[in-house]
């Protein structure tokens, strides 16, 4: 199955796939009320037999990109399952494409997802994906809330 793929002016609240197929849906909304420039597509669109998705992102931040720190909030049926921080860019040899990106400029980025080698138990996971330009978190660049429906046990 493919993957979705869009660019628009995503209008906030409103639910957007990701890609949908017979044992896996994926959708997002964006968790704050600013309207972005947003898309991203994944590849596969399954859980089974896959070791690796396949992601794009095209992106036109509202600031400059000299520090990045995401943080993933993920629950499955309704319970936290996993807090994970990560510093992506700090201004001094960053090794990421969006590190440097200018408020306004076209961010296109093509990268793996190895977490894909995780037998995901059926059932509903949300992901919550904030980025900030400080490290105590009170600067956020984006929020997206991503929704993924496992539809089938992969073992």
């Amino acid at each position: 199955m493919f993957g979705l793929f869009f660019f628009i002016l995503f209008t906030p609240g409103i639910s957007e796939f990701i890609c949908t197929s017979s044992d896996l849906e994926m959708s997002y909304t964006f968790c704050d009320s600013t309207a972005y420039a947003f898309m991203f597509n994944l590849t596969p669109c399954s859980t089974v037999n896959k070791s690796v998705w396949k992601a794009t992102l095209t992106w036109i931040p509202r600031s400059d990109i000299h520090f990045l720190k995401v943080v993933f909030n993920v629950w499955y049926d309704g319970a936290k399952a996993l807090l994970w921080k990560e510093l992506l860019c700090s201004g001094a040899d960053d090794e990421y494409s969006v590190c440097g990106t200018l408020k306004g400029e076209t961010l296109v980025s093509a990268f793996d997802i190895k977490g894909s080698r995780i037998k995901f138990p059926k059932g509903n996971y949300s992901i919550v994906v904030q980025g900030f330009s400080d490290d105590s978190e009170n600067n956020m660049l984006m929020c997206l809330n991503f929704t993924m429906i496992v539809k089938q046990d992969a073992f």
